[in-house]
């Protein structure tokens, strides 16, 4: 499970977010970027966010350390932006932390990740539908010479269709992805050819660890998945079949 830490000082806005996250400090002596249960995305972002980090640690694509953050009430009190002030209000309660890189640069291409690594994101994203990975809103960072993925809510975009549609996991199995625009499309090689390797790595049980690290209460019930066992198993399933059917949606050898 994720750690549980409390968030101590809220820092300062990052204003570049859409969603606009914020640093703080917590009890834990670390810093981080929180994500808000209360901002406009809603909680989903934040499943999204825990379950594609942790597919990919899988896969060993870098990333920033994840923890459950409470933000206490009394916090915001102290805020003199009304629109955060509203922000952290409305987030009361469980929120997300993302590890704060200190002195992490936004990726650029200047110092590119190897093919092999370039090839392991690729997949990732072309697995959890990620489209907000191109150069327009690269979501990679540099740090000590590595390149990190981060900001991961725009993945696992069909958990935004539960509240009125039953999971489908054939549908969303079979969906394409466009890698053409991917910001390390020309920094891969042949991503079909890492299919057998990265694919042996998400076995169902692999899949389900990795989605019990989200906390219950961000699982919101819909029709169809009344409790937070069902949106997990919903989750797996979807996964799974996806994982099952890289014909549809994996980018063939060479792909530009």
């Amino acid at each position: 499970m994720l750690p549980e830490i409390s968030a101590t000082r809220y820092v300062t806005p990052l204003k570049e977010g859409g969603s606009l996250p914020g640093i703080v400090e917590a009890s834990d002596c670390g810093t981080y970027v929180l994500k808000f249960r209360g901002a406009g995305q809603g909680l989903k972002v934040l499943v999204a966010e825990v379950i594609v980090a942790g597919l990919a640690r899988l896969i060993d694509v870098p990333v920033p350390d994840l923890a459950v953050v409470d933000l206490d009430e009394r916090i915001a009190k102290y805020e003199a932006d009304e629109e955060v002030q509203d922000l952290l209000t409305a987030s009361v309660g469980t929120n997300l932390g993302v590890d704060f890189l200190p002195g992490a640069l936004g990726y650029d291409g200047a110092r590119p990740p190897s093919a092999d690594l370039a090839e392991r994101i690729i997949w990732l994203d072309a697995l959890t539908a990620n489209v907000d990975r191109t150069w327009s809103n690269p979501n990679l960072l540099v740090w000590h010479r590595q390149t990190y993925a981060i900001d991961h809510g725009a993945a696992l975009y069909f958990h935004h269709s539960w509240p009125g549609k039953r999971p489908d996991p054939d549908r969303f199995a079979a969906q394409p992805f466009d890698a053409s625009r991917h910001v390390l499309r020309d920094v891969a090689g042949d991503v079909a050819a890492r299919q057998d390797e990265l694919s042996a790595r998400l076995t169902p049980e692999a899949v389900t660890e990795v989605v019990a690290d989200v906390p219950d209460e961000w699982l919101e019930p819909t029709p169809w998945l009344p409790d937070a066992p069902a949106a997990r198993a919903a989750y797996v399933a979807m996964l799974t079949a996806r994982v099952g059917r890289p014909d549809a949606w994996l980018p063939a050898g060479g792909e530009r």
